[in-house]
C-alpha cells in the first residue's frame, strides 16, 4: 500500500529534477557559449526610444499615493467578500434571516469604521 502511494510522487520528483537540471543547464550553456564581447559605455546606457536619457530615471511619489493605493486594495478585497454573501442571501434568508443580516451589518460596520478612520486621518486629502 505505502509503496504504491510513494510511486505516485515519482513523476513529481522527476519534473522537479528536470526543472533544476534545465535551469542550471541553460545558465551553464549561456556562460560557455555566450559571446564575451567588450562592453562599451554606449551599450550600457539605457535606451529611451531614441532620446538621450536626462535626469533621474524615476520620480518620487508622495506617501499619500501609496496610502490611497493600500486603502483601495483593502476596500476592494472587502467588496470581494460581499459577493458570496449576495449569492447565498436568498437561500439563507429562509433558514435564518437574523443571522445573515446581522453578520453582514457587522461586516459593513467594520468597513464603515475603517472608512471613517481613514477619513479622519486625512488619507483622502491630496492637497496637503
Amino acid at each position: 500500500m505505502e509503496d504504491s502511494q510513494l510511486r505516485e510522487y515519482v513523476p513529481v520528483l522527476m519534473l522537479g529534477l528536470l526543472a533544476v537540471v534545465f535551469s542550471f543547464g541553460m545558465l551553464g550553456m549561456s556562460v560557455l557559449l555566450g559571446k564575451k564581447g567588450k562592453r562599451t559605455p554606449t551599450k550600457d546606457t539605457p535606451y529611451e526610444c531614441g532620446m538621450v536619457p536626462v535626469g533621474q530615471g524615476s520620480t518620487r511619489l508622495s506617501v499619500k499615493f501609496y496610502l490611497v493605493a493600500m486603502l483601495f486594495i483593502l476596500f476592494d478585497i472587502e467588496v470581494v467578500f460581499l459577493y458570496p454573501w449576495a449569492v447565498v442571501y436568498k437561500t439563507m434568508l429562509k433558514d435564518s434571516p437574523g443571522l445573515i443580516f446581522g453578520s453582514m451589518l457587522s461586516f459593513i460596520a467594520v468597513l464603515l469604521v475603517g472608512y471613517v478612520y481613514a477619513l479622519k486621518k486625512g488619507a483622502f486629502d491630496w492637497k496637503s
